[in-house]
Parts: structure tokens; C-alpha cells; sequence
């Protein structure tokens, strides 16, 4: 956030508009009747559009948009870069009530460089992460992860912005072929397989064509369609993905580069090394998603703040 000063009041206002406030940055442009009230605090290089309503206690930060129609309330903070489009509507009171005011409005907080399309309803104490994606007329009613794409009503996700699911015809035999490169080092395996009149059988052997040595195994199942697991990433563990029923998808990201892969056989393996963050997504109602690990759970290992997560990677 900008700290723009009262003495250097070098933006410019339409006629119309009703400026409140002293801390507006330089080259912000406010345009026809809107109304920005006395202690909100707005960023350098914005665009804040007709009919636009900034109440006490909202912060924008540097070069945001905001288009026409948008109410911004107290309680509402907005990084770097952000583009909020029409009519999009924030909540700060979780039980409005006329001339009932709470004693502390939620907290909203929108990262840096996430878009948030028209008509889009946000609702009170949530966070929206940094690049992510909200798209016209969704309700969010949840957190939403960095560079996540969320849609309809109530949202959920539907992608990332930054990962297309990666079509491997021809998956990795362990030790049989160099392996496919995806994000951070991570390789999608093909099991081997035995077939006969009885069925299908396929396995994997410890310390022969599994990459490491297993210590636990834990199942993930019964998770409804639109809902995540995940969102995360480990220090050291590694760990091999099965999809036993059903199907999911995985997105591999490793700070700089992502890819989705699904998992719709049993003969699939996916190795995700340490120091990959992970979620598991689009979940059939039948998905029994078997998980592999190289150690016991240990929660120092795991590193669920994404700030965090790119921080590590910057440094190392």
C-alpha cells in the first residue's frame, strides 16, 4: 500500500466527484460522481470509475481498477494491482440489520493482482488470493487460493490461471523410459498391470518401482465434486498418488511454472516430490484417491501459507 501524503494531492477528480479523503496517491484519475469519504485511503496510479463509493476505512492500493458501480465499505482492503469490475458488490456486515451497527466490520482482504469480474458478489471476512480469477456474477462465499478461477453461484473452482491439464498418452514405465518433466520435478508413472479372465491386478513394489520407501498411506474419498484437498506443499516428504475409483485431478505448482494432470485409472502413479504445492480437485462422486508417503505425518513438514511457499522457493 502507498503511502500518499495530503501535501502532494497530485490525482485528479472529475467535477462531480466528491473527494472526503486527503490520502489519494499521484496519477490516480476519479471519475464522475463518485464519492470517496474521509478516512478511506486510496493508492497511486489507480482508476476509480462513475459511481463508485469508498467508504470510511477502505484501502486500495497502487494502479487498481475500479470500475463503475463498485462499493467499496470499511473493512475492505485492496493490493496492488487488482481489477474489480462492475458492480461488484462487497459485504462487511455478516448480520445486517437497518441502524444496527457492528462494533468491528469483517475484515476483506483482495491480493495482489486478482481480477474480479462484473456483478460478482464477495461475501464478508474472506480473502481472495493473489492472481486469482473471479468470474461475472459469481458469490463467493469461501476463501479463494491463489490463481484460482471460481465461478457460479455459490462459487467454486473450476481451474487455475496459470495450469492446462497436461494429455499424456504415454505415461512413464518406472525404469523403463526417461520421464515426462511436469512442474517442480514431478513424474506420472505408468503401473504395471496384469490381466487375465479374473480381473485386472496392478501394483508396485517398495524400493523397486516405487521411487522411495513408503511409511504411510492415507485415503482420500467421499469428497464432493467441487470441493479441494490439498493446498499445500512439503519440506522434505515425498509422496505417490493413486486414483483406486473414480477420478480427480492434480495441479503441480513450484513457484514459477504448473501443470494439471488427471488421474482416472488405477494403473496410474503420480510422484510429487518435496517442495511441490499441490492440490487435488474435480473429484468424482466415486474418487478414492490413495496417497503414498515417505514419512510420518509430521506437521512441521507441511507449509500451507502460499506467501510462505514463495518465499521458500525465492530462496532457494
Amino acid at each position: 500500500m502507498s503511502s500518499a501524503s495530503a501535501a502532494l494531492p497530485q490525482y485528479s477528480a472529475h467535477p462531480t466527484a466528491i473527494i472526503e479523503t486527503e490520502w489519494i496517491g499521484p496519477r490516480t484519475r476519479i471519475w464522475a460522481f463518485a464519492h470517496v469519504l474521509p478516512t478511506a485511503r486510496i493508492g497511486a496510479d489507480c482508476n476509480i470509475c462513475d459511481h463508485t463509493l469508498i467508504e470510511n476505512g477502505a484501502l486500495i492500493g497502487d494502479r487498481v481498477t475500479v470500475k463503475c458501480y463498485v462499493q467499496l465499505g470499511d473493512g475492505v482492503t485492496i493490493e496492488d494491482d487488482v481489477f474489480i469490475g462492475p458492480n461488484v458488490g462487497f459485504t462487511n456486515d455478516r448480520f445486517p440489520r437497518s441502524r444496527q451497527w457492528p462494533a468491528d466490520y469483517a475484515r476483506t482482504l483482495v491480493k495482489r493482482g486478482a481480477s474480479i469480474g462484473a456483478n460478482a458478489s464477495i461475501l464478508p471476512g474472506l480473502t481472495i488470493g493473489s492472481q486469482a480469477m473471479i468470474g461475472a456474477g459469481t458469490v463467493v462465499t469461501h476463501d479463494v487460493p491463489a490463481r484460482a478461477i471460481v465461478i457460479g453461484n455459490p462459487g467454486y473452482i473450476s481451474g487455475y490461471v496459470d495450469s492446462a491439464e497436461r494429455q499424456i498418452e504415454r505415461p512413464c514405465a518406472i525404469g523403463k523410459a526417461t520421464p515426462t518433466p511436469l512442474a517442480g520435478g514431478a513424474v506420472l508413472h505408468e503401473l504395471p498391470q496384469i490381466e487375465d479372465s479374473r480381473g485386472r491386478l496392478s501394483f508396485a513394489q517398495i524400493e523397486e518401482t516405487l521411487p522411495f520407501a513408503v511409511a504411510r498411506y492415507f485415503l482420500v474419498y467421499g469428497v464432493r465434486n467441487r470441493q479441494i484437498r490439498g493446498e499445500h506443499a512439503h519440506r522434505a516428504l515425498h509422496q505417490f498418488l493413486v486414483c483406486v475409483s473414480g477420478s480427480c485431478a492434480v495441479r503441480l505448482f513450484d513457484g514459477h511454472a504448473s501443470d494439471e494432470v488427471r488421474l482416472d485409472r488405477p494403473e496410474l502413479g503420480l510422484h510429487v516430490p518435496p517442495m511441490v504445492w499441490t492440490t487435488q480437485y474435480k473429484f468424482s462422486p466415486d474418487a478414492a484417491l490413495l496417497v503414498l508417503a515417505s514419512d510420518i505425518y509430521r506437521e512441521p513438514d507441511y507449509i500451507r501459507d502460499p506467501d510462505e511457499y514463495m518465499a521458500l522457493r525465492a530462496s532457494t
